[in-house]
């Protein structure tokens, strides 16, 4: 079960940044943020934390961009509105979680959460 997304009056968290990994490390299977170079176990507890905290803040933050653009996309003032099927098979998702994210994404656009202030998963 997903984590809440924090209300935009929240402050967020601040996870480890995500560097981006030269393109010679990543194309090896076991190179992953130089992780596997981590010897002891207590470092290497504390940088996969920061790394999975900093994955999950990532998603978040990128699903509610999501949400705002399918409500965008939804808006039935918009000449070129799109269905929530349209806005489903463009982003591969169901049609009901289509449209439970443009009713999040509405949420926000208001300056809240979605519906029910909590995100659409």
């Amino acid at each position: 079960m997903a984590e809440p997304t924090p209300r935009r009056d929240e402050p967020r968290l601040r996870p480890a940044p995500l560097l981006f990994e030269p393109a010679a490390s990543a194309a090896d299977p076991e190179h992953f943020f130089d992780l596997e170079s981590i010897d002891d176990p207590r470092a290497l507890l504390e940088r996969a934390t920061e790394l999975t905290l900093a994955f999950r803040a990532a998603a978040d933050r990128a699903m509610e961009f999501q949400a705002v653009a399918a409500a965008q996309l939804a808006d039935p003032r918009r000449f070129d509105r799109l269905t929530t099927a349209d806005i489903a098979e463009r982003a591969e998702w169901t049609e009901d979680y289509a449209k439970k994210m443009v009713e999040f994404g509405r949420g926000l656009m208001r300056g809240g959460e979605g519906p029910e202030d909590t995100d659409p998963v």
